[in-house]
């Protein structure tokens, strides 16, 4: 199933691909909880939840998919992490080599048709949106082993990591942390309906460009890895969002009046706008092959 959220808080699911049924009324008092805490308490109640809606789905043949606003399907979860180079995207890579690491990204996401705001940063060389396979908690994960470690999923969503590329700093906050640099929908796919989540074809593009085009079968960690790792040292939660990391052949700029989307093969497409007072920034940056001077002044200077 898809869920999402779309128009003025209202919770659906997508039916017979194209169509949009409401079922915001199954969730008691959902406007006093809030959007993110509607979202996990279904995700924790699922069980009970999918019966409800699967209900509604026979009884209504719902709206246009092309008629509603999408928003953002988690707009503020408790935690947003991102792998640190997860993928075997070079001869010189192997999973062996790669570490298992993460960084925060601003839990405040941007949903479709939300704006990236690029900030006016002199020693940044070049923004880059990564088209990354994400995956979202389903219980309170502590401590897992990596042999239970699919049973805490619930499901996956697209997610744009945005990168600020060329600040050589102590800390991930500025290249990778800014608010609005952390894009997420167009809904969430439940787990049943990705069987292998290690063979999907992640697809981005830029203007309408076709920019990535790779398989998560390159991921050098995988997510029960993943999850086990993470939660020896934090309490994972229901809605928490977990980005797989990404293939960075394809990468490419992107500035302000741009837009930029992506998809997983078949399973729907998300647009977001990237805005900012930014001055545009075009430089041929590929991590680990081509990676341009910062200008003078760069670096750990205060931004």
């Amino acid at each position: 199933m898809k869920i999402l959220r779309f128009n003025d808080d209202r919770i659906g699911v997508i039916k017979n691909e194209n169509r949009v049924v409401d079922v915001s009324d199954t969730v008691s008092a959902r406007k006093a909880k809030g959007p993110q805490r509607v979202m996990e308490e279904i995700i924790e109640g699922w069980r009970k939840y999918r019966r409800r809606f699967e209900k509604i789905m026979t009884q209504q043949d719902g709206v246009p998919l092309s008629g509603v606003q999408l928003l953002c399907p988690l707009p503020r979860p408790s935690k947003c992490l991102a792998a640190f180079v997860n993928y075997v995207d070079r001869p010189d890579r192997s999973p062996d080599s790669l570490p298992n690491e993460y960084f925060y990204k601003s839990s405040d996401l941007v949903g479709p048709g939300g704006t990236v705001e690029l900030r006016d940063i002199p020693a940044a060389v070049v923004y880059q949106p990564e088209a990354e396979f994400a995956f979202v908690i389903g219980k309170t994960a502590k401590d897992v082993s990596e042999s239970k470690a699919m049973d805490y999923v619930f499901g996956y969503v697209p997610f744009f990591d945005v990168s600020t590329r060329g600040l050589v700093r102590r800390t991930q906050f500025i290249p990778k942390g800014q608010d609005s640099h952390g894009c997420c929908g167009p809904w969430i796919i439940t787990k049943d309906e990705i069987p292998d989540p290690h063979n999907v074809v992640v697809k981005s593009w830029t203007n309408g460009e076709p920019r990535q085009n790779y398989n998560t079968k390159f991921m050098a960690h995988k997510i029960p890895d993943q999850l086990a790792w993470l939660s020896r040292f934090l309490r994972l939660n229901p809605g928490d969002v977990i980005a797989t990391g990404t293939y960075h052949e394809g990468l490419r700029p992107m500035n302000s009046g741009d837009t930029i989307e992506i998809e997983f093969e078949n399973m729907g497409r998300a647009q977001f706008l990237v805005g900012g007072n930014s001055p545009r920034k075009d430089a041929d940056w590929l991590p680990g092959r081509n990676q341009p001077q910062a200008p003078d002044g760069g670096g750990m200077h205060r931004v």
